[in-house]
């Protein structure tokens, strides 16, 4: 599985869908899987919903579904239509699919395509939105490095209105476009733009990632706010995100927050992973997202959904360790003292939260190693020196045979608070997400432990460290209702 497809709710359950290919890794294209919720945590596996090379244009490939409330295309108030991106033959095309059974299954229309290719390579990822004070749909497409603007009235003839040029992110992918309240005050909104992106290692310490920004919506065109890009994680592994809102609640709560998912993975290397006989991909958990003012610049901040604690067990907690730098030095010139005396992991899947503070004296480096043994283990840390959270993995058992992106150590700039860093921290048998001072600053990435590893240890680097409060909860493994 790879990108995720925009989840809805309809009918008592969230339907979400992702690209799928039964055939992998022999090709022969993608289709739309679909898993159920009421939670966004416990998942109902309902089969595929769209198949692929059904209409001769080609595999499904991203796209997005909306519910026509108002019957605007035609096939029934409340019908869910899916515009998707369709490839034959190199050709990318935008087709239009329905489903008169709540999102289930998928029926290609007559006359697709909807928006034939004009003659460019990369013409794909529709997302379609609604925009209720014009009281039409926006379609925004990924071409090349400009995002496209185009709107409808009926979600078959679409029209071209502008373009959003870029030639600092190399190719732009999964765009996404919605309107959010800035510190919770629906008197005060911002559009967010936002797509797949590739970054700069040496500019700006991202490669792939998800790249966003603020801005205003006229109908036509995005402006925005400022011209460099903000990125919503800042990890090695979050792209093709997709987010959303609850239509059951109020206009003003729908504006306050929205909830985000994406692929854990990166194009550099994804090719590469290490998972043929037990992994075919992942997605992050479900993610709150909301726009909160930081040093006067509206950016968007993530926490792990609410109901994810439904699957934490009781925890078990310490306070006030303290962790010295030791007196020696190692022969990498850094002296570092590495305590265990932690609790540790006692489910291979758990959550940590932590507040960290470094003396008053001293600035130095909190280091905390999960999945440890064997020799490898995967590392978050906050350096108080220069105001980061980082995850380094180049000690884990994929680093070595991995290109050297894999190694590269990923940050954020994080702004202690009275001097306390806070991380809420995701780590599964593949994966850590790491979420600092209210997700202000967010971290993704895979890793790759020695089998059966769990251990979990921490050390300081270049000064002490104190842990005010240490606390690992064991997260159970979602069971997913199977088809019959």
């Amino acid at each position: 599985m790879n990108d995720p497809q925009r989840p809805f709710w309809l009918d008592g359950r969230w339907h979400y869908y992702y690209l799928f290919n039964a055939d992998y890794p022999e090709g022969n294209g993608t289709e739309w899987y679909h898993a159920t919720s009421t939670d966004l945590v416990h998942w109902r596996d309902e089969g595929v919903a769209i198949d692929k090379y059904e209409n001769g244009l080609g595999d499904i490939e991203t796209g997005s579904a909306v519910i026509d409330v108002e019957n605007t295309a035609g096939f029934g108030a409340g019908a869910v239509i899916a515009v998707v991106t369709q490839q034959h033959e190199g050709v990318q095309r935008q087709s239009l699919f329905v489903s008169t059974d709540g999102g289930f299954r998928f029926e290609p229309i007559d006359g697709n395509p909807v928006l034939d290719n004009p003659g460019v390579r990369d013409f794909r990822d529709p997302k379609i939105v609604w925009d209720e004070a014009r009281r039409t749909w926006i379609m925004v497409l990924a071409e090349g490095s400009k995002l496209g603007f185009y709107t409808s009235s009926d979600l078959r003839d679409w029209t071209y209105r502008s373009g959003f040029d870029r030639d600092d992110l190399g190719l732009l992918e999964t765009p996404d476009l919605f309107r959010i309240s800035v510190d919770g005050d629906p008197a005060n909104t911002r559009w967010v733009l936002m797509a797949g992106a590739h970054g700069d290692l040496d500019r700006d310490g991202m490669s792939t990632g998800t790249a966003y920004w603020t801005g205003d919506w006229n109908g036509e065109r995005f402006t925005a706010d400022r011209d460099e890009p903000a990125w919503l994680d800042r990890g090695a592994d979050l792209y093709a995100t997709v987010t959303w809102d609850d239509s059951r609640l109020a206009p003003a709560e729908r504006l306050e927050r929205r909830y985000a998912i994406g692929w854990l993975n990166n194009w550099a290397y994804a090719g590469d992973l290490p998972t043929e006989d037990w992994q075919g991909g992942a997605a992050s958990v479900v993610r709150e997202i909301s726009l909160r003012t930081i040093d006067g610049v509206p950016t968007l901040t993530s926490a792990p959904i609410e109901t994810l604690a439904e699957l934490e067990g009781a925890p078990a907690r310490a306070t006030d360790v303290v962790v010295r730098e030791a007196p020696d030095v190692s022969a990498a010139g850094t002296r570092a003292e590495t305590v265990s005396a932690l609790p540790q992991p006692t489910s291979d899947a758990y959550r940590l939260r932590v507040e960290l503070a470094a003396t008053e004296a001293e600035r130095g480096e909190a280091r905390i190693r999960v999945k440890e043994g064997g020799g490898h283990f995967a590392t978050v840390g906050v350096d108080f020196a220069t105001n980061r959270v980082f995850i380094a993995r180049d000690a884990d058992t994929a680093a070595s045979a991995m290109p050297s992106v894999y190694r590269e150590v990923r940050w954020a700039n994080v702004a202690p608070r009275d001097g306390v860093v806070t991380l809420d921290v995701i780590v599964d048998a593949a994966s850590v997400e790491v979420f600092a001072n209210d997700g202000e600053a967010v971290l993704s990435s895979v890793m790759f432990p020695s089998p059966g590893a769990n251990g979990l240890s921490a050390e300081a680097v270049g000064g002490d460290i104190r842990f005010r409060s240490f606390e690992i909860s064991p997260l159970a493994v979602a069971p997913v209702e199977r088809l019959d």
